[in-house]
């Protein structure tokens, strides 16, 4: 028995001691603190990673889903709260997250994650006796331009957020709290970190360079260009300032006065949006380049069950009939007109409603895949039989991850390389492109009255696709209809959609809208088709205070009665 105690003794000092070595020793499965900052090759590991900030559109919940570009079918994991517009400040964080969880539509524990990450860095490196290397007053250009496009981020959705310069550390936890700044702060300091950055960047970066994808000149003026858009539109400018229109037109003005700095659009829609990361083109001024080890899987998430793809998940990412319906015929005139909340067939279209795909604006084709499309040089069918019990394979009939709405996305996804999730896809997100900026200037000069510039802009980016323009004689309310349905159709799934109609303050229209897809019914004796549109979704009456999110109930607690809440929520 004194053996087993002294034995239990010797073992206790031993290990004491050795516990206490191992605690002394620095932990093996991160770089110490100290190291990143004096070691060049972990600073720009540190610098990189802050790219991460910004949220791409690949996630497995594309916003398209949150708004009226396709129809939100999920049953939950975030992206639901949106599908009847049942988000409140207690739920808001189910979107939070990446992939699974809302894409980072609530961007606030991401975007101040990251803020805090930029102010590490920028304090390390203008520390008296950092070190120096040849282009650390680059990366500090670009760490300035990153936090700015994160304060975009979270400006478009929350208006006014506090403004973090300083860095806090754990132990200011239970006693820091914050309150919001305006909007207008916080478009000022997006400004002066722009206005920071500019000096220390290159203009741009050709798409086939290493280097693209990082901050360049043209990204900052970009930023600039849609920055001072959203701050001039009715949600932020309720009285028409025509000063913050002037300062929109301007932003934008900096590429299409100069020759657009170099810039062209891409000859090829639909081939523009599924060339990989490395191709060359001259319309994308900054992206989300992916390679085979940093990888997207948009096409196995988004495409239809025959290639073992899931429809957007529950097939919640399937196009709606309200997008199909806004692609004008290739005559150039609207198959639609509204009058209040009616819709008609536009008489001067020839739009046919059995041939509801024939003669469309090409963007359409290279958009949105539909029954009777070829794609990868398979043919798609998504009617049911009106006379037998049989479907063609691609119908929603077939299985659950074929949307309900009998439409696919097409744009990103690859025409060749073969669809499945062992499969590494670099097509690349773009975060800002030309025919963005002709549109940006195309509203503001509308705005400012110049109704002949906005035409101009505006079929620069149709004639593109061989779109007839926008006659003279369109003008006032029909102008600025065309303008909106002109970025809607452009634009379309590129996360823009959600947020143009909350600053165009029509979200309250948009969103009562039903919800429609299309019944194709196919006689399988005669070998008519016949095509109808079928209601599938009726969302809660919006309200105005959703025009901006709120903030979650756990982050108004957490700041003890210092952060307001967003207005209305």
């Amino acid at each position: 028995m004194k053996k087993i105690i002294g034995l239990f003794i010797l073992f206790s000092v031993v290990l004491t001691s050795c516990m206490k070595d191992v605690l002394d020793v620095e932990p093996q499965d991160r770089i110490a603190e100290t190291a990143v900052w004096g070691d060049e090759a972990l600073i720009k590991a540190y610098h990189s990673e802050l790219y991460n900030a910004i949220p791409h559109g690949f996630y497995i919940h594309m916003y398209s889903k949150y708004t009226d570009e396709t129809y939100n079918s999920t049953p939950c994991c975030g992206a639901n709260i949106f599908k009847q517009n049942t988000y409140t400040p207690d739920n808001i964080g189910d979107v939070g997250g990446g992939d699974f969880w809302g894409g980072y539509m609530y961007y606030w524990n991401q975007g101040f994650t990251y803020i805090r990450k930029i102010n590490i860095f920028l304090a390390r490196m203008a520390e008296s006796g950092s070190l120096e290397f040849a282009d650390k007053k680059r990366l500090v250009a670009e760490a300035k331009f990153v936090r700015a496009f994160i304060y975009f981020h979270l400006i478009e959705r929350f208006g006014g957020v506090p403004i973090v310069t300083d860095v806090y550390g754990l132990d200011d936890a239970s006693s820091v709290t914050f309150t919001r700044n305006t909007f207008v702060e916080c478009v000022t300091f997006i400004q002066k970190d722009i206005d920071e950055a500019l000096p220390e960047l290159p203009a741009k970066y050709a798409s086939t360079e290493a280097n693209y994808g990082r901050a360049t000149k043209d990204a900052c003026y970009a930023l600039a260009s849609r920055l001072y858009l959203y701050a001039a539109s009715p949600l932020h400018n309720p009285t028409h300032d025509n000063a913050k229109w002037q300062k929109a037109a301007a932003a934008a003005a900096v590429f299409t006065e100069n020759a657009d700095r170099g810039y062209t659009l891409y000859p090829n829609y639909r081939n523009l949006f599924n060339q990989n990361s490395g191709a060359s083109q001259n319309e994308y001024i900054l992206s989300r380049n992916f390679t085979t080890a940093n990888f997207q899987q948009a096409p196995a998430h988004n495409l239809g069950r025959r290639y073992g793809a899931y429809g957007g998940w529950w097939a919640s990412n399937g196009p709606t009939q309200n997008l199909v319906d806004d692609y004008d015929m290739i005559n150039g005139e609207p198959a639609f007109t509204w009058s209040g909340s009616v819709k008609t067939v536009n008489p001067a279209s020839n739009y046919n409603p059995q041939r509801p795909y024939h003669d469309r604006d090409p963007r359409f084709e290279a958009s949105i895949i539909h029954d009777s499309t070829i794609f990868q040089g398979t043919l798609l069918e998504m009617w049911v039989s009106s006379n037998t019990p049989q479907f063609g394979y691609d119908s929603w009939k077939q299985s659950s991850d074929n949307p309900r709405s009998s439409y696919w996305i097409r744009k990103f996804m690859p025409e060749v390389q073969t669809i499945s999730f062992s499969e590494r896809y670099t097509i690349p997100w773009p975060h800002f492109r030309l025919a963005e900026i002709f549109l940006n200037y195309a509203e503001a000069k509308f705005e400012l009255g110049d109704e002949a510039k906005c035409r101009e802009f505006i079929n620069k980016v149709r004639t593109r696709v061989g779109m007839p323009p926008i006659p003279a004689t369109v003008t006032g309310q029909a102008l600025k209809d065309r303008l909106y349905n002109e970025r809607r159709i452009e634009l379309a799934f590129e996360n823009h959609r959600f947020f143009d109609i909350r600053r165009w303050k029509i979200a309250n229209v948009i969103e009562d809208r039903p919800i429609y897809g299309m019944d194709i019914f196919k006689n399988l004796s005669t070998g008519a088709t016949t095509y109808t549109p079928i209601l599938l979704l009726q969302k809660n009456p919006y309200q105005d205070k959703m025009n901006l999110l709120p903030i979650s109930t756990s982050e108004i607690q957490r700041n003890k009665g210092t952060l307001a809440q967003t207005s209305g929520w």
